[in-house]
């Protein structure tokens, strides 16, 4: 830690770049595999969501009683490099997904000699654990909130008269954002340690707030679900509950704050 502490800011930049080296490496190479198999890819987990026989279609049908019909949507790609545009999309965005654990190591790793050894300490183990949200959370990204969403507004319509004839990328866009931004969400118990950590967070505030969080949550999970109490209740308990593990690591960081300080 003291060769860290004595490095020049030039070395820090070099090991930063080896560092953003190393991940881009990582990522092409995921992204590269995926490529190869990117027609099972999109048939198989893409396009398979307007399905009933879709995991979890049937799952639901099964032991929740809502079943869905297959969703009337016809593909289209409107643009000359379309297909190519979201193939090289699918296959990049894959790739951060799947390398994500060394990403997260390589920035682990740059930041951890610059902490002191308690918070060193404190953060043990937090690799694996920031991993396994994130992928816990694309799991239920793309298990329960991107096939509700592609099968709520594959189905809706304003009139009989109006198609659904949505565009590859469209469709493409809304599955990888959801997924996505469902791994990132899946991080908020994370971030209420790093926040109550610097002090820009505190029990209290999340406490305060809960009823407003809540209530977002659940307007969140009307809009991206098929308008039936069950699905809203598959979707929102989760967020809610992974909002009380937030306040839970805030409770623990701020006694162990009060407690070290005493």
């Amino acid at each position: 830690m003291a060769d860290d502490k004595r490095m020049s800011f030039l070395q820090h930049l070099e090991e930063l770049r080896w560092r953003i080296v190393r991940s881009a490496v990582a990522i092409l190479v995921f992204a590269v595999v995926l490529w190869l198999f990117q027609e099972w890819i999109m048939e198989t987990l893409f396009l398979s969501m307007r399905d009933p026989e879709f995991i979890s279609f049937r799952l639901m049908c099964q032991y929740f009683g809502i079943c869905v019909e297959e969703i009337p949507i016809d593909f289209q790609s409107t643009e000359v490099t379309g297909q190519f545009s979201y193939a090289l999309m699918m296959s990049i965005m894959g790739g951060v997904v799947l390398a994500f654990p060394f990403i997260f190591y390589q920035i682990w790793s740059f930041v951890k000699p610059g902490l002191k050894e308690k918070e060193t300490s404190v953060a043990r183990g937090i690799v694996f654990y920031v991993s396994l949200l994130f992928f816990l959370g694309i799991a239920f990204g793309y298990f329960i909130i991107a096939p509700l969403s592609i099968q709520f507004f594959g189905s809706f319509q304003m009139s009989d008269m109006i198609e659904n004839k949505f565009t590859i990328s469209s469709y493409m866009s809304t599955i990888l954002s959801t997924v996505f931004y469902s791994g990132i969400l899946f991080l908020l118990p994370v971030v209420s340690y790093i926040f109550t950590k610097l002090g820009l967070l505190t029990p209290s505030f999340l406490r305060k707030f809960r009823k407003h969080a809540i209530i977002a949550i659940l307007i969140l999970s009307a809009i991206i679900t098929p308008p039936d109490l069950i699905s809203q209740v598959i979707v929102s308990i989760p967020i809610v509950l992974l909002y009380e593990v937030g306040i839970l690591v805030s409770v623990s960081v701020e006694k162990r704050i009060r407690n070290r300080n005493f």
